[in-house]
């Protein structure tokens, strides 16, 4: 069963989220958001090259249109490879843990996993962010010192660079509910 719907995050952007059911106990949640816009880069990089050329038009100092072109460059390529995620993804595993991948516009990818056994829930939790409140879904790990007590070691946020609204993160939510009761 594969579903692919369309959200939108906490800016208004649209984003996609992809349901996919490998079984009862396995499925895998991947929220995509836009490629990056070859507009946005060409206006901030005509921008600044105009900048430096002004500079540049007033000192005649031909280092200030190098220096420029180098920073564009390099913080292009600073933002492809570790700022700008294309897609995250969440595979709840029922009897084995959860996997919580990130693909960068680069073609970079971290993926990190989390055992069931230090696993205590998954969450909907709220967080003010600037100047609103936002919600975000997150796994409670267990307190690993004490395993009798209902404590909380530490929280991991899921999505954190696509930063689904609400309806996204229920439907998510109500699915690893599911597998998580069934193990």
């Amino acid at each position: 069963m594969m579903e692919d719907e369309a959200f939108t995050d906490i800016s208004g952007k649209a984003i996609s989220l992809d349901c996919q059911s490998h079984s009862s106990f396995c499925r895998e949640f991947t929220v995509s958001s836009p490629k990056v816009s070859i507009g946005k880069v060409l206006v901030y990089t005509c921008c600044v090259w105009l900048l430096a050329y002004t500079v540049f038009f007033f000192t005649q100092n031909t280092a200030v249109l190098s220096s420029a072109i180098l920073i564009t460059l390099v913080s292009m390529m600073l933002h492809i490879h570790f700022v700008k995620v294309d897609h995250e993804s969440l595979l709840v595993i029922g009897s084995l843990g959860i996997q919580v991948s990130s693909s960068y516009a680069s073609g970079r990818e971290t993926t990190s996993f989390i055992e069931m056994s230090k696993i205590k829930d998954i969450v909907i939790n709220e967080a003010i962010y600037m100047h609103k409140i936002i919600y975000y879904l997150c796994v409670l790990l267990k307190d690993s010192s004490d395993p009798n007590a209902d404590a909380v070691s530490s929280v991991v946020p899921l999505f954190q660079s696509s930063k689904p609204r609400l309806n996204c993160l229920v439907k998510v939510y109500k699915s690893c509910q599911e597998v998580l009761s069934k193990c």
